[in-house]
């Protein structure tokens, strides 16, 4: 167990592939740059690899004021065993007080690994995190500047605030698009910390003979516009009337949890509190009731409209717009009006 250190520093797990740092960890410089503010500590990038030592310059632009670097031709491919084993060794030197990771394949797999090793709590799949302080109403005990850790719970029903006043670092990983992506300052600067790896062939379980990555189908963060599907469309057949909405607009086809599982689209598209977190310019939501888990990928769109048949659906509690009416009427309406106009 590492001891509490309130002076410790705020790292964020700077994920790369190939050579190119994944998105979601430059979303959390952001709110990495935030904490370290509010608790007045440096902010610290971790970054493992081979040959990576360039990318701690982009690291600074987006907020670090420290880069760990660790290089080493075994952590050219990531492996569990090897990354969580140096990670491990850089917080018993250091004792940051948080350490954040992304809610990606590689970030969920991670850090319950170093978690475990360094006998810290971990919360998964935050949605937000903010410093704050708390009380022990029995002893009368008050922890200050403690991590608040939110997230969905029992199903999404409710949001829960998880704190770990005792067992340091803090850990958490973050899902995908909830935090802002930062503005680069290409005049900042990083104080760069190389480390010396300790690792050998017997560190790793296996070996990795090749790599093939397949690039995702659709960007949806990216998209400005997008039209989502729910299982209200009803069937694989209808749902092309999604596709062609999206097409109008120049967007892209989002989906429900719902309607991957009934094989409408496949699962690049799912937005939602176990897909992608979006904030397009404008976000039409076709056949979706609005489930919690759902609006939780997707009410910070900038404007929303609902279709739905059924006025009460709670997806209207957050559209800017509503549409009460069947789909298979309304959208072919608004495709002619859109064609029409272009």
């Amino acid at each position: 167990m590492i001891e509490v250190n309130k002076q410790g520093e705020v790292w964020v797990f700077a994920e790369q592939r190939g050579g190119k740092i994944e998105e979601t960890p430059l979303e959390l410089m952001s709110k990495g740059r935030e904490l370290a503010d509010t608790l007045k500590v440096p902010l610290a990038a971790i970054l493992l690899g081979d040959k990576i030592g360039g990318l701690a310059e982009q690291l600074a632009r987006y907020g670090a004021d420290k880069v760990y670097v660790a290089e080493h031709p075994l952590l050219e491919h990531y492996q569990t065993n090897s990354y969580a084993k140096v990670i491990d060794e850089l917080i018993h030197e250091y004792a940051p007080q948080i350490v954040l990771f992304g809610a990606t394949p590689c970030g969920r797999d991670l850090a319950p690994r170093v978690a475990s090793s360094v006998k810290a709590g971990l919360t998964a799949d935050c949605t937000d995190l903010l410093i704050g302080n708390h009380e022990i109403k029995k002893t009368g005990t008050v922890y200050e500047n403690l991590l608040f850790q939110v997230r969905p719970a029992f199903g999404g029903n409710i949001i829960a605030t998880i704190i770990n006043y005792d067992r340091w670092p803090q850990m958490a990983t973050v899902r995908e698009g909830v935090m802002p992506m930062p503005d680069p300052d290409v005049s900042r600067k990083a104080k760069v910390v190389k480390k010396t790896v300790h690792l050998s062939q017997t560190d790793l379980v296996v070996v990795i003979l090749s790599e093939h990555l397949q690039a995702k189908k659709v960007d949806l963060k990216a998209s400005r516009v997008i039209v989502a599907g729910g299982a209200g469309v009803g069937s694989k057949d209808n749902f092309k009337l999604v596709w062609d909405l999206a097409h109008c607009l120049g967007g892209a086809p989002g989906a429900t949890r719902a309607a991957i599982d009934l094989g409408f689209i496949d699962s690049d598209h799912q937005i939602g509190q176990t897909g992608r977190t979006v904030r397009p310019s404008l976000y039409i939501a076709v056949g979706i009731s609005g489930a919690i888990q759902h609006q939780a990928g997707m009410a910070d769109s900038q404007k929303i409209i609902a279709i739905n048949n059924d006025p009460d659906a709670p997806i209207f509690g957050v559209a800017h717009y509503k549409i009460v009416g069947d789909l298979n009427e309304v959208m072919p309406m608004m495709i002619k009006a859109i064609k029409e106009k272009v």
